[in-house]
């Protein structure tokens, strides 16, 4: 990306960021100098091209101090500027394919942070914390665009770790991640309910209960009966109270979840407890929104109508297609790829597939080339499944296979987290996430969240077929330095089922057990290999609800 986006300049943190920058730099063909924060062991590098961002900034200063002329050419430089420049250049996630850089412009990004400000009555008196990934376009939609619209507080975390400490301590009010930090959350919390007592487990399950049946339509504003209601406030005291202010949700005000598709049942899960948690589409390409959700019109199932001023349609073959006012202008150095992006008529393709419910909103199915079918004609729909099982604490990531083929299979990772939780509370010793993600009663924890996701499927008419008849247990984690996990986390399907080729065939030959070597590459930059034998496992299966043809 460095050298296709012809770098001439990187701003580095620390010794590890030069390392990295220096490791290629003979694959760099424009960089001219790295500029550092942390002098720390730096001190007898070449520093021909590094030199300290505190050594840059006081020349700078210098300039300006001594030099009345260099004013003058930086005002007129800024006054220069216009709202068709170019802002930023964003890199695309290459989920599908070596990632493009889209260049956006300054007044695109201002006038699409417009629309949502005014939709959401974002003001000055809103709080939010930057800890976003830097190379994800949410983080310049909000912690740029955004705040230079609506003027509020933009807090800085200490650390990643202490964001949620952070969040509670500043009050945030609009919060923005992407589904992995709920899900993340979410473990946490259980994690620590299955340490707690009995008493406090049981007042805990039976008040998620209450708010998974009546709390999403006291966030909506719907009748409920009075004695729900109550029981519902009871639990807000004793409960959900406490639960939002752990996670530090207690003053927010609206939390948006975007950059993939977040399961129901999570998503459910947090406006149950009373946040008010809201999906937005959108691309990188349309500086993020293209759909968002009004406030008690929000359903699990859809992300919305179009955002205001985004027009948006649906294509023959399904897949969705937009303008927005924040609209890219087209990938760097790439015209036919944007060519092949855009329709003639100025619409942008995003490459998902969809359709709008009769209220208005759109609801996506999955990506356009990912959606597919069975042998037998089921509808097969990767990401649908994988987000089903994702709910569960468990599972940290799921890789789903199914097209062309005779059923559904897929790939786990367990979260050793949540899974190494489980392991000391009963006792199960282990070395390894490789020792742990093959152990016989991990399998059956395991086992037993496929079985309900696939009773849950047999319940969806257009999902019943669909369900998954095997699965296995990875002997390692899915990781974005191994490539097979994209910088914002997804998964990148085709390279994994290339990877594991023979763990693939394993789940369709039959095989109940299946040998593998993987090269992997640690923090340091060592690469090493891992082999495993890796247990292959039947999945319980549900009948099929006759449809009205079939009865007929």
């Amino acid at each position: 990306m460095l050298d296709h986006a012809e770098v001439k300049f990187a701003c580095v943190q620390d010794q590890e960021q030069v390392d990295k920058i220096l490791g290629v730099q003979d694959k760099l063909h424009t960089i001219q100098m790295v500029f550092y924060d942390e002098p720390r062991g730096l001190r007898d590098y070449d520093h021909s091209r590094l030199q300290a961002i505190d050594e840059v900034i006081s020349q700078g200063e210098g300039m300006l101090f001594s030099d009345p002329a260099a004013v003058n050419r930086l005002e007129a430089e800024i006054r220069s500027g216009k709202g068709s420049d170019l802002s930023v250049m964003l890199y695309t996630s290459g989920t599908t394919g070596r990632s493009k850089g889209v260049m956006l412009t300054a007044g695109g990004c201002i006038n699409a942070a417009k629309d949502t400000v005014a939709f959401d009555r974002i003001t000055e008196n809103d709080q939010v914390i930057a800890y976003l990934p830097l190379a994800w376009v949410g983080d310049h939609y909000l912690n740029y665009a955004q705040a230079l619209v609506a003027g509020f507080t933009i807090n800085c975390p200490e650390s990643p770790d202490t964001a949620v400490d952070d969040r509670r301590e500043v009050g945030t009010t609009f919060a923005f991640a992407p589904p992995r930090v709920y899900e993340a959350m979410l473990t946490r919390i259980m994690i620590r309910m299955e340490d707690a007592g009995w008493l406090k487990r049981k007042m805990f399950h039976y008040y998620l209960g209450v708010a998974k049946q009546w709390g999403e339509k006291i966030l909506n504003g719907e009748s409920v009966p009075a004695l729900a209601r109550l029981n519902y406030k009871l639990g807000e005291l004793l409960v959900y109270g406490p639960l939002k202010n752990v996670l530090g949700f207690t003053t927010v005000r609206i939390a948006y979840t975007a950059g993939e598709a977040i399961g129901p049942e999570l998503f459910g899960f947090y406006r149950s407890i009373g946040i008010n948690m809201k999906q937005l589409y959108g691309q990188t390409e349309a500086f993020l929104y293209v759909t968002c959700q009004a406030d008690g019109k929000v359903r699990t199932d859809c992300v919305g109508p179009a955002t205001p001023n985004v027009e948006i349609k649906i294509d023959e073959n399904g897949e969705v297609l937009y303008k927005s006012p924040g609209q890219f202008v087209g990938y760097f150095k790439e015209p036919e790829k944007t060519a092949e992006t855009m329709t003639e008529d100025g619409f942008v393709r995003t490459g998902d597939a969809g359709f709008f419910e009769k209220d208005g909103q759109l609801r996506i199915i999955d990506r356009a080339k990912d959606v597919g079918k069975l042998v037998s004609g089921a509808l097969y729909a990767p990401k649908y499944i994988e987000n089903k099982l994702k709910f569960f604490p468990n599972i940290r990531e799921v890789v789903a296979f199914g097209q062309d083929k005779e059923f559904i299979t897929c790939f786990i990772n367990i979260d050793l987290t949540a899974v190494g939780n489980w392991a000391e509370r009963n006792n199960v010793s282990y070395g390894s996430y490789q020792e742990l993600a093959g152990h016989s009663q991990v399998y059956e924890i395991i086992a037993g969240h496929v079985a309900e996701v696939n009773r849950q499927l047999s319940e969806e008419p257009l999902m019943a077929r669909s369900q998954i008849h095997r699965f296995l247990i990875l002997h390692k984690e899915l990781d974005a330095d191994d490539g097979e996990l994209t910088r914002t986390q997804k998964v990148r399907r085709g390279f994994i089922a290339d990877r594991y080729a023979p763990l693939v065939t394993a789940l369709y030959d039959g095989s109940t057990l299946a040998d593998i070597s993987t090269e992997v590459s640690f923090e340091d930059g060592r690469k090493g290999v891992i082999s495993a034998r890796v247990k292959v496992m039947d999945a319980k299966t549900f009948p099929v609800p006759a449809t009205k043809s079939q009865a007929a």
